[in-house]
This record gives C-alpha cells, sequence and structure tokens, in this order.
C-alpha cells in the first residue's frame, strides 16, 4: 500500500530550525515504510542559502524536483516556502536520477538515463522535472521520455521562479541544482495514478475561431488559409508586427483532432510572439488542421476550474495522495486579486487528503489512460492533478 504526507518549511536561513520543524512533522504525520522518494518545490532562496542542500541531505530518501514561485501544502500556503510531497510504501519502489544537458538535445539524454537503470519491468508513472522550456518545444520533452518508455504515464512540471519571464529556476535533484539538466522518478510495483486535466470554460471563449491551416512544429504559418499575422490583424487582435496587450493572458484551446492518438481532449496553447514572415509561435506543437479557441482566463474562472477538478480528484475511490501543478500565468491571472487565491482555494478544499501544490512553468500530464496506455500531453495554462 502507498502512503503519502507533505512536510515544508519556511526557514530559509537557519538548518537546525528548518530540520527540527521538517522531521517533527514528519514523525508526526508518517512513519516511512521499506521504500521512500519525495518531491521537492521550493523559492530559489532556499538554493542561494544552502538550506535545499542541508535538507536533502539530511533526509534518507531520494528527492527529485524543481524551483517555484510559490506553493502550498495542507497547512500551508506561501511565496517563500518547500514543500515536499513524500510517497512511501513496501510494495511501490522508485527509481530516481538526473539526465545529462539537454541544451543541445532531449532525445539522447532521455534514452541514456534509461539505459542506466537496471530493472526488466515496465514502471506504472514516470515523473520528470526539465528546466523551463527555451529552446525546445515543450511537446519534445513528452515524446523523448515516450520513445523510452511507450504508453507509460508521465506527469510533471517545468522550473520557473518569481521572475518577469519566469526564468531563472532551478531542477532539482538530491540537493544539488542545474537549469540543463531533466531529474526523474520512476514508479513500479502497487501503485493507480489517475490524472485530471483543467483549463478555462468555454463561456469566456473570444468570438475568433479557426483553422490551423499550415503549421510546422510550433510554428503557424496559416490561418483559415492567410498568414497567421494577418488573421490577428483583420480581427484586429494585432498590430505593428506584435500582439495586442489582450493577448497576454489569452490561451488558446486547441483540437488536436487529425493526431493519430486523438483522445478527443483539447490542449491549451500560448501565443509567443510573431515572425517577420508572418507566422505565429507558439509556445508547444500546433498540428495543421486543428481548430481552436480563444478563452478569457480571469480570477473567477482560475478559482472555478480548479476547485471543480479537485472536487473530481477527491471523488476518486482509493485517494493516498494528491500532487497539482498549476501554470505559473494562471497565477498571473489572479495576480492584482489575490497571488494566493489559487492555492489557498486548493489548501482547503482538500482538507486532511495529504497534498501538494506549486506553480509551474509548463505541465505535462496525460489527457487520457486507455487500457494503461496513456495518452501524454504538454500543455500550457493548464491546472494538472496526478491521484496516488
Amino acid at each position: 500500500m502507498l502512503k503519502c504526507t507533505s512536510v515544508y518549511t519556511c526557514e530559509v536561513d537557519d538548518y537546525k530550525l528548518a530540520m527540527d520543524e521538517i522531521n517533527s512533522q514528519l514523525n508526526e504525520k508518517l512513519p516511512l515504510l521499506e521504500n521512500t522518494v519525495g518531491i521537492v518545490m521550493c523559492h530559489i532562496e532556499f538554493i542561494d542559502s544552502g538550506m535545499l542542500k542541508h535538507i536533502c541531505e539530511s533526509l534518507p530518501f531520494d528527492i527529485a524536483g524543481v524551483t517555484t514561485s510559490s506553493q502550498a501544502v495542507n497547512e500551508m500556503a506561501h511565496d517563500v516556502l518547500l514543500t515536499i510531497f513524500i510517497m512511501t510504501s513496501d510494495d511501490v519502489y522508485f527509481r530516481t536520477g538526473i539526465t545529462d544537458s539537454i541544451i543541445d538535445d532531449v532525445y539522447a539524454p532521455a534514452q541514456a538515463a534509461f539505459d542506466k537503470i537496471d530493472v526488466s519491468e515496465k514502471p506504472k508513472l514516470l515523473m520528470v522535472f526539465p528546466p523551463l522550456p527555451d529552446k525546445h518545444a515543450g511537446d519534445m520533452y513528452v515524446d523523448a521520455w515516450e520513445k523510452v518508455f511507450p504508453g507509460v504515464p508521465i506527469y510533471g512540471t517545468f522550473s520557473t521562479a518569481d521572475t518577469a519571464d519566469f526564468s531563472g529556476g532551478s531542477v532539482i535533484y538530491n540537493g544539488e541544482s542545474t537549469d540543463t539538466c531533466m531529474s526523474y522518478i520512476l514508479c513500479y510495483g502497487n501503485i493507480n495514478p489517475r490524472f485530471v486535466v483543467g483549463t478555462f470554460s468555454d463561456k469566456n471563449a473570444l468570438p475568433y475561431q479557426g483553422e490551423i491551416t499550415k503549421s510546422n512544429g510550433t510554428i503557424v504559418e496559416e490561418i483559415n488559409n492567410i498568414k497567421a499575422y494577418d488573421y490577428f490583424e483583420e480581427n484586429e487582435l494585432a498590430k505593428d508586427g506584435e500582439p495586442n496587450i489582450i493577448f497576454t493572458f489569452v490561451p488558446f484551446l486547441i483540437d488536436q483532432k487529425n493526431r493519430q492518438d486523438y483522445d478527443g481532449v483539447p490542449i491549451l496553447r500560448e501565443l509567443v510572439t510573431f515572425n517577420k514572415d508572418g507566422s505565429a509561435v507558439f509556445r508547444g506543437n500546433i498540428d495543421e488542421f486543428s481548430t481552436f479557441k480563444m478563452l478569457l482566463g480571469t480570477f473567477e474562472d482560475v478559482i472555478l476550474i480548479a476547485s471543480e477538478k479537485l472536487e473530481e480528484a477527491m471523488s476518486l475511490p482509493d485517494v493516498n495522495g494528491i500532487l497539482t501543478f498549476s501554470c505559473i500565468a494562471r497565477r498571473m491571472m489572479v495576480m492584482q486579486r489575490d497571488s494566493l487565491g489559487e492555492l489557498v482555494m486548493a489548501k482547503e478544499k482538500i482538507g486532511d487528503i495529504p497534498f501538494m501544490m506549486g506553480y509551474a512553468g509548463g505541465e505535462i500530464c496525460p489527457t487520457s489512460v486507455k487500457d494503461g496506455v496513456a495518452t501524454n500531453r504538454y500543455h500550457d495554462y493548464s491546472f494538472i492533478t496526478m491521484i496516488v
């Protein structure tokens, strides 16, 4: 049986106080079983002060994760926080590691990581923690691990930080930090991960819809058979080569219905910029002949969708723990009203179920799992939840 808990500290400088807090919470909540692993999220200050390294070296299990801007556990929601979601079991076991640099290539490091794993059993779950996508589209990370572990559910979050462009975050593995590699956790045995994905409601859709008539990866060249930029300019959504300010937080709900692994679930994409040739650059891949809607994200919608998806997660049978990642852009959408609003709502909604939530620089989560085969996807602007 799998058991879970979450621990936390706000203490950035006093090593002894931080470990006293964490050990006290562990002793009160959960005795560790034969096999244990931790998923960590923390503010970058915990790396800069050396606190993260000290905590990881003091705990008797492997720890992988990323930095974030703010997070929550059952007892606390805060910006400058370190949290660890702990899974422990006698009949679930874990393999952890960190890849070589993914700056030039994602596929070879994923394969090399697999080659180091001396186990013939197929994992039930892969959790991955890459750096904020820059050179590579987020979909490439999913595709690289899919080639190594076909059909295995992949769940994870990209690093982020509380900077204007969300950069400056780190990937974490056993106290060490990097911005060039991926850490990962493989789960085997008696574990039953389930997944819930939240986007935004259609009621907030803008009256602009269309079809992607020419695209290549993250580059959309034509919409409705005209240049992408011309489409937006004609609809007064772009001017002088740039998106209008209303595009700052406008998710594109993309229905990639021509995908070979299409499962009927649309995904969200973020428009980044326009190229000089009139093409549009998105943060993730968009297939040709996909259709789209543009949605408005509001404070009320962010909170409502997150609440509904947590209720869906909590209604499932055999819930031992809930691990949730929400896109950092969602936090920006609620910032003027309450920067911790989504986190506080989640903390109060979850109650006593072991829980951790943090903000993501991009989200990885299956949109469905059928006959043991996961449809893994990269997401923008989304609220993803794993139930174990």
